[in-house]
């Protein structure tokens, strides 16, 4: 269940995104903005699931919090610091 919601919360994120981009830039920008995404949620998994491995069982915490929740959890914790920042708008940015 646990990685329905991410998946679920990915796909939002993916078509805000794919709308923020293409009001400001275009169609091309905004496909380009979803390969983005695309690449990163695959690799940053790979990479977190292959990390876990190490360190939590198979089984996890539980039936519903297995070892790929709590990999795609770590992912998406990841990921929401990561597009804040990337998607940030420049006008809302301090200068330091």
């Amino acid at each position: 269940m646990i990685p329905l919601i991410i998946f679920y919360l990915h796909t939002v994120g993916i078509s805000a995104a794919f709308t923020s981009e293409y009001q400001k830039n275009g169609v091309v920008s905004a496909f380009l903005s979803v390969g983005f995404i695309v690449l990163i949620f695959s690799v940053g998994w790979t990479i977190s699931t292959f990390v876990l491995k190490y360190i939590i069982s198979e089984a996890g915490f539980g039936i519903w919090f297995n070892r790929d929740a709590v990999s795609l959890l770590l992912l998406t914790i990841g990921e929401v610091f990561f597009y804040y920042y990337y998607y940030k708008d420049e006008s809302e940015q301090l200068i330091v």
